[in-house]
């Protein structure tokens, strides 16, 4: 076990604002949940407890066992969709903090981090450190727990690449146990935790590269804006305050003033399509050129969700119902633009969104966010 990380003073104004504190003795509101997610959606909890420590999230959720209840382990909001109705059971809000480093030698140090540390924080603080893996993750709301659950991923990073297990609480076999990376199931904006009620991430462990410079940037746009070549390095401030910008210009970074980021950022998975049904999508798409697409391994190739959606009629801003609305500034994100909508009317937006490709392309996209007691 080593030592505590020198970490930096953390960033204020690009971490997960979302989250209210609470303490224990100062309990949150069961009232709404909404104010827990950056959606600003969502009913009542049935029970809302607060767990500062790994040890109080097992004993959190072991209690909610022990009373039957459901249970709903809920950080940063920024991936969930909540039903107007709410969550019926026990909802534990993640609230612990932490990094330490694990081990470390000239060219690598590996770092465990508690499930409650805002994400963005422990980015900036990597970046500080000059420790390189994360860069191009900066700006993403919610907290590190959630991260391996949906294997987050941006501007051509993923966390999958670099994290070497993630600690857990099985609810179902009541133990404490490290799943390596390689038993996580990683793939796409999934995991073998994504879809599952049985595991509680605790921490996660990462594995990142001592260097002043990040890793190879893949993704054209990023590329494009530094002024490098696909492949090429750039200073971890650079490609941090970078990737800030552009997240910031699609409304993709958390800001109090901006109602376009009272989303879950990108509503819909890019699809992914054989062969077969590759080209039965280009035949309907002949109008409109070539579509942006990027084969994947086994003969599959992903789309672009944010074309289909533009192309099928649904442009930036498009409304919704009482004032749910595609965001002015990215199509895929879909918004709580008045502050006054509901979860129905977010998810009415989306179902005519899903429909609508559907009807235009032939293509089915499925909803990123884990959605709580509601269903596109």
């Amino acid at each position: 076990m080593g030592a505590t990380a020198p970490l930096q003073p953390r960033v204020k104004g690009v971490s997960d604002v979302s989250a209210q504190p609470t303490t224990e003795i100062q309990p949150a509101d069961a009232g709404s949940l909404a104010s827990f997610t950056t959606l600003r959606l969502g009913g009542a909890a049935g029970r809302l407890v607060t767990a500062a420590s790994s040890d109080q999230i097992v004993q959190k959720v072991q209690e909610a066992q022990g009373w039957d209840e459901p249970v709903l382990i809920l950080a940063g909001g920024s991936n969930v969709v909540v039903g107007d109705e709410g969550f019926p059971g026990t909802v534990v809000l993640v609230r612990s903090r932490g990094v330490r480093v694990l081990a470390e030698d000239a060219e690598t140090v590996t770092v465990r981090v508690e499930a409650g540390e805002p994400w963005d924080d422990l980015v900036a603080a990597t970046v500080a450190n000059g420790w390189s893996g994360l860069e191009c993750l900066s700006g993403i709301p919610g907290s590190t727990g959630a991260t391996p659950i949906q294997n987050v991923g941006a501007y051509g990073q993923e966390v999958a690449e670099t994290i070497t297990g993630v600690q857990v609480y099985d609810r179902r076999e009541n133990s404490l146990d490290r799943i390596a990376a390689a038993d996580c199931g990683f793939a796409y904006r999934s995991s073998i935790f994504k879809y599952s009620d049985r595991w509680a991430v605790l921490s996660v462990d990462f594995r990142l590269a001592r260097s002043p410079l990040s890793g190879p940037v893949r993704y054209a746009e990023l590329a494009r804006t530094l002024g490098v070549a696909p492949g090429g390095r750039v200073p971890l401030a650079d490609a941090r305050e970078t990737v800030l910008r552009l997240r910031a210009g699609k409304g993709m970074v958390l800001d109090p003033t901006d109602p376009d980021t009272r989303s879950v950022g990108s509503f819909f998975t890019n699809p992914v399509l054989d062969q077969a049904a590759y080209e039965l999508f280009l035949q309907r798409a002949e109008e409109f050129g070539e579509p942006p697409a990027w084969p994947g391994a086994g003969d599959v190739v992903k789309l672009s969700a944010a074309w289909l959606i533009d192309r099928a009629g649904f442009g930036k801003g498009y409304p919704g119902p009482n004032g749910a609305a595609i965001s002015s500034k990215h199509t895929l994100a879909l918004t709580n633009r008045s502050g006054t909508a509901r979860t129905a009317d977010l998810v009415a937006l989306a179902r005519e969104i899903r429909d609508g490709v559907h009807a235009r392309f032939g293509v089915t996209l499925h909803p990123e966010p884990v959605l709580v007691n509601c269903a596109v």
